[in-house]
């Protein structure tokens, strides 16, 4: 009897994915533990292995298929003995399920590409459309290309009674709007004239801007900044690195990751998290590190980092950002975390505030070292000085333990032996 390959659930959160690719095509052997075809998730590409051996009878769901839900029927998979002529049947009574045909899936593709939900209309040969929701859902019933409709609303717009009135098929003139190019991309004008290109979204920056939106309309932060010295810490990292003899290169990141987590022990009233009915108090310092890939923003996690040596962070974050920004880090290593750093002091920024990362309750942005005038016993020196800015999630963190906390990895900071005790 052939066997269903379904859409894997590849975290606890996956709904849907994109079929990114199929290592293997039809009539292909396969056997357990190969690799047959790759997702691609909200925040990274992972590669599915087959559970089963046999020869893949049909390709379901093409490669490329945005939105495909969990445990959709995307191959079937014909065991020894079995030829094609079983896999009409099988699909046509597939044990209660209604798996898409391959017909079925490049419709659904099709439609998904020319009229997704809740997205503007725009045409590969023109300008965008504007048109009301109401609108677009008459059209998508009606069957009428919104792009051969002249809209009578402001500016220009598409309103219900612009539809109604339409025929299908019927035409009108066309709209202005620059011609296509570019893979993936449509330069287009609006309605204003201004030039753009509209680059298709990600997953995962759908996923970005999902969770920050919710962040900031949700939770009510409150920010805390502080200059710390950084001399101390410059002249430890210097001498740690030189007497490695190359064995490992600690950052300054490196040292920020370590004493976020040491201060979190010394204020544990910190590593807090808002769950709605109860606040949830973490005993270890899982701190999550943002990262910047070609997709978007991802925050591998320093698990017990308290626990964890300079070296032993240095090489695992290293790992974890080259992993990050190839796509191939498992839903276990950015899911999670109690506590985020958002350090753009490598780009020269000098301070800024993070919006939180929930359920967590704080975040440290973390600038960059910059020489300057300070006071020392009573005499002006030359000294580099990080200006950090805890945003505080004040259902959970009041001020006076955000305040307490930034003093405890001030003094870890400027004090790297205090990171150790």
């Amino acid at each position: 009897m052939p066997i269903s390959i379904l859409m894997p659930a590849l975290s606890p959160t996956m709904t849907e994915g994109k079929l990114a690719k199929w290592t293997k095509k039809e009539g292909d052997k396969i056997k357990p533990g190969e690799v047959i075809a790759e997702i691609e998730t909200d925040k990274a590409t992972m590669e599915v292995e087959a559970v089963d051996s046999g020869k893949i009878g049909k390709i379901l769901v093409p490669a490329g298929t945005e939105g495909v839900p969990v445990n959709k029927l995307i191959a079937v998979l014909l065991e020894d003995g079995e030829d094609a002529s079983t896999i009409d049947a099988y699909l046509a009574n597939d044990n209660g399920k209604k798996p898409a045909t391959a017909s079925t899936a490049q419709a659904e593709t099709k439609t998904t590409a020319a009229a997704p939900a809740a997205a503007p209309v725009a045409q590969a040969s023109g300008a965008r459309v504007f048109a009301t929701p109401l609108a677009r859902r008459i059209a998508k019933d009606k069957g009428i290309n919104l792009s051969n409709i002249r809209g009578s609303g402001p500016h220009g717009r598409i309103v219900k009674s612009d539809v109604e009135n339409a025929k299908p098929g019927a035409a009108s003139a066309p709209r202005a709007g620059n011609v296509p190019s570019g893979p993936g991309a449509r330069q287009l004008s609006d309605l204003l004239g201004m030039s753009y290109d509209a680059q298709p979204v990600s997953g995962m920056r759908k996923t970005i801007a999902a969770r920050l939106s919710e962040s900031k309309q949700t939770i009510p932060h409150f920010y805390l900044t502080t200059d710390c010295r950084i001399d101390a810490l410059l002249k430890a990292r210097a001498a740690l690195n030189d007497a490695a003899g190359g064995k490992y290169k600690l950052s300054v990141n490196d040292f920020v990751i370590k004493a976020v987590a040491a201060a979190l022990m010394k204020i544990p009233a910190a590593n807090m998290a808002w769950a709605e009915t109860e606040v949830l108090q973490y005993k270890n310092a899982d701190i999550s590190v943002a990262v910047a890939t070609p997709n978007g923003l991802i925050t591998p996690i320093i698990k017990e980092a308290q626990n964890k040596t300079l070296p032993q962070i240095s090489s695992e974050m290293k790992d974890l950002a080259a992993r990050a920004r190839d796509g191939k880090l498992k839903p276990s290593e950015y899911q999670g975390g109690t506590f985020s750093i958002s350090n753009l002091g490598m780009y020269g920024v000098k301070d800024f505030a993070a919006i939180i990362n929930p359920p967590q309750a704080c975040i440290l942005a973390v600038g960059a070292g910059v020489e300057q005038p300070v006071v020392e016993n009573g005499q002006i020196v030359v000294g580099t000085v990080m200006s950090v800015t805890l945003s505080v999630d004040h259902r959970v963190v009041d001020g006076a333990v955000g305040a307490e906390y930034l003093k405890a990895f001030k003094d870890c900071i400027e004090n790297p032996i205090l990171m150790l005790v």
